[in-house]
């Protein structure tokens, strides 16, 4: 699976954003999609994950404030960010692994390249 990941920029606290990560070279619908965050320093973090049919989970950090989606007639998964805080300040990744969802980075097979989100006070 080639993940690619696109959607970020600057955007000021309290605003929102919508990530998008387009998927090719397997059968999309079969697999979990996670999105996951690293600030400078940082290690890498869980935000939210989706699986097949549709269930999802989030951080805490992000609950209430982030949607997951995807679109599996468009081999695609979206993350909605809004309320927007500096510590949200990261490189997004879209991340896939088969079946079910996790929160470990290192349970995820499959990367995108990341795409920065830079939110300003």
């Amino acid at each position: 699976v080639q993940l690619q990941a696109s959607g970020g920029g600057l955007v000021q606290a309290g605003g929102s954003l919508s990530l998008s990560c387009a998927a090719s070279g397997r059968t999309f619908s079969n697999y979990a999609m996670g999105w996951f965050r690293q600030a400078p320093g940082k290690n890498r973090e869980f935000v939210t994950a989706i699986n097949w049919i549709g269930s999802t989970h989030y951080a805490d950090s992000v609950k209430g404030r982030c949607t997951i989606s995807r679109d599996n007639a468009k081999n695609t998964v979206y993350l909605q960010m809004n309320g927007l805080k500096p510590e949200d300040t990261a490189v997004y990744y879209c991340a896939a692994k088969m079946l079910r969802i996790t929160t470990y980075a290192s349970d995820y097979v499959y990367w995108g390249q990341g795409t920065q989100v830079t939110v300003s006070s």
